[in-house]
């Protein structure tokens, strides 16, 4: 159940960073979403962005919600100077997908070249 006056929810790992009470290693901060560097990058620029209200997975995402969140994602990017290399967005949904927190995030990839298939 979400904690309605701040919209997180208390025992999500990903709502604990929103509010503070988790350290991260924040890369920008919004009142619509938090970028943090991920804990076991897959590249050297690998960044989590997330919304700051608890929204499970993307299929659960009011579009306003996917929107702001993307957008924030594509500037962060651009401060962390990927735009002329390029870099990857990836949103896992469900765990045959690899999404291992029921808190949509966006994984931003970049500073190398990455291939595809992804895997």
């Amino acid at each position: 159940m979400a904690d309605s006056a701040a919209g997180t929810v208390p025992d999500c790992i990903f709502c604990r960073i929103v509010r503070r009470e988790i350290p991260a290693n924040e890369v920008k901060r919004s009142s619509d979403a938090v970028a943090f560097r991920d804990l076991n990058p897959q590249a050297p620029q690998h960044v989590l962005v997330i919304p700051t209200t608890h929204v499970a997975a993307v299929r659960d995402a009011d579009p306003a919600v996917v929107s702001r969140t993307f957008a924030f994602a594509a500037d962060v990017a651009r401060d962390l100077g990927l735009d002329a290399g390029g870099y990857r967005l990836v949103t896992n949904t469900g765990p045959d997908a690899g999404q291992s927190v029921d808190h949509l995030h966006i994984h931003l990839l970049g500073g190398r070249r990455l291939g595809w298939p992804p895997g």
